[in-house]
């Protein structure tokens, strides 16, 4: 596998992501809901007379745009499955290997992108929220730290959806499978047991919302990526071997 064919095939997907309204839609929206949320936090926040930070209600946010994040993951896998459009993508690139890792590499730029641009603008939106109610000034600095664990929390999310619709194919099953998990069981099993935390989210929080019920750093990062790569070979595996 070459640097530069990985490269084309990876600019081709990601010229093809451009042009799919499904992946753009979701990211569009989940930057947009996520900039209201925030807004909204702040505005709950100065309302109440709470010091709390741009950087506080953006990190407030983050739970909510999660399914944002799920389907930048799924939709492309599954768009593509869903008519013939897979086929003629191996027949311009027939190396199944090349074509999953580009996919794969695509992926990550996407669901970065959209990580970046969700959290940029939550922040500007609690800035803005902040300054137009003079809201009053909260002490302390967490740093860029908690911020960077956010976007990778969320890096996480919607590469670990992708791989998941790498095994399922179809945006349902998928799409239901890794909310379901995210939304409702996730949450069930952490206040019901502490070994929740061995989730895929579960971990990967601890990077921006680290307390008690978390793994500590070293150990949450693990599992995140043992998660990834688990199910990342999975469905690699099954591309590889399947009819398309």
């Amino acid at each position: 596998m070459s640097a530069g064919g990985l490269a084309s095939v990876v600019a081709a997907e990601l010229d093809k992501l451009r042009t799919l309204p499904g992946p753009v839609l979701a990211v569009v929206g989940t930057t947009v809901v996520g900039a209201l949320i925030a807004a909204a936090q702040a505005g709950a926040a100065a309302d109440q007379g709470l010091p709390v930070t741009a950087l506080d209600s953006t990190l407030r946010t983050v739970p909510f745009v999660v399914a944002g994040l799920v389907l930048v993951g799924v939709l492309p896998v599954s768009q593509e499955h869903a008519g013939r459009q897979v086929a003629t993508t191996l027949t311009a690139v027939p190396r199944r290997g090349l074509l999953v890792a580009g996919k794969s590499v695509a992926a990550i730029c996407a669901v970065g992108l959209t990580a970046v641009s969700v959290l940029g603008a939550c922040l500007a939106a609690s800035a803005v929220t902040q300054h137009l109610l003079d809201a009053p000034a909260a002490t302390g600095d967490a740093g860029a730290g908690p911020l960077l664990g956010a976007a990778a929390f969320l890096v996480v999310i919607g590469v670990f959806s992708h791989a998941v619709a790498l095994v399922v194919r179809h945006l349902v099953p998928a799409l239901v499978g890794v909310l379901a998990l995210v939304l409702v069981v996730s949450p069930l099993l952490a206040g019901a047991t502490e070994h929740a935390r061995w989730l895929p989210d579960r971990a990967a929080s601890a990077w921006y919302d680290a307390g008690p019920s978390t793994l500590d750093g070293p150990t949450a990062t693990l599992v995140a990526l043992a998660w990834v790569a688990v199910v990342g070979v999975l469905g690699s595996w099954r591309f590889l071997t399947r009819d398309a």
